[in-house]
């Protein structure tokens, strides 16, 4: 293998041009060791808000096949991210360097979410800064309000609070009204005890909730529960059933 740059996780070669490790996923620009000691794993602490917001467990589809990625067991979520992807009688994982930005980035989302769902925090902690950097590789058309939520579920697991937060303000920006960005804040706002914030985003989310449903946005349908998770509290706290 020409230029003999090799995987900083696992010592697997490199392509030339390879931006992700084919054997385990890893940024080929990363340094090793994962996220900081101040990423830490805040959001599970806060009762699990993160893996609420999935709304579908880990069964996620990616945009690329069509095909909803089963939750993976604990020991499987340790593996190589993109091992869900490869045949069906656990081969090699696929080539990445042939998937697309989007396809990458839902495939980390989906491995991080699982692992979450079955608590498997170490491998969260783990693929949360290959996805982050995969997300940072989307083109243009791709940076739309699926991704950005997506991106911002991973930095609240990381404890990147105003990162999501961030992410959260340019869905409202580029799409006022979107469910995604209130439903962020909202979330945000539990998670920083703000009460006057958070009976706002219920407020606005009820406000906005008719009009967003009708326009049958798909990224809502992959999201259903946690679309109605967050409705049937809004509803709550404004005494509506």
């Amino acid at each position: 293998m020409s230029g003999g740059r090799q995987c900083a996780r696992c010592g697997s070669p490199l392509a030339p041009n390879a931006h992700f490790c084919s054997n385990c996923g890893n940024s080929a620009a990363a340094a090793p060791g994962g996220v900081g000691r101040n990423e830490r794993m805040l959001w599970f602490a806060a009762g699990g808000l993160v893996v609420a917001l999935v709304g579908g467990g880990a069964v996620l589809a990616t945009r690329g096949g069509g095909q909803s990625q089963a939750p993976q067991d604990a020991a499987q979520a340790s593996d190589a991210p993109f091992a869900g992807g490869g045949d069906a009688g656990g081969g090699a994982p696929p080539d990445i360097s042939n998937m697309s930005p989007r396809e990458r980035f839902d495939r980390l989302f989906n491995r991080i979410m699982s692992a979450a769902e079955g608590g498997d925090n170490g491998t969260v902690t783990r693929f949360a800064p290959m996805a982050l950097a995969a997300y940072s590789m989307l083109p243009a058309p791709d940076l739309d309000a699926d991704s950005r939520y997506h991106a911002a579920l991973i930095r609240m697991h990381t404890g990147d609070v105003d990162g999501a937060a961030a992410l959260a303000d340019t869905i409202l920006k580029k799409q006022p009204g979107h469910l995604f960005g209130i439903i962020l804040q909202g979330t945000i706002a539990r998670f920083r005890k703000d009460e006057k914030a958070e009976q706002q985003s219920y407020k606005q989310f009820l406000a906005h909730y008719d009009a967003e449903m009708k326009a049958k946005r798909p990224e809502y349908a992959e999201h259903q529960r946690a679309v109605d998770e967050f409705l049937k509290t809004a509803k709550a706290s404004q005494g509506q059933t």
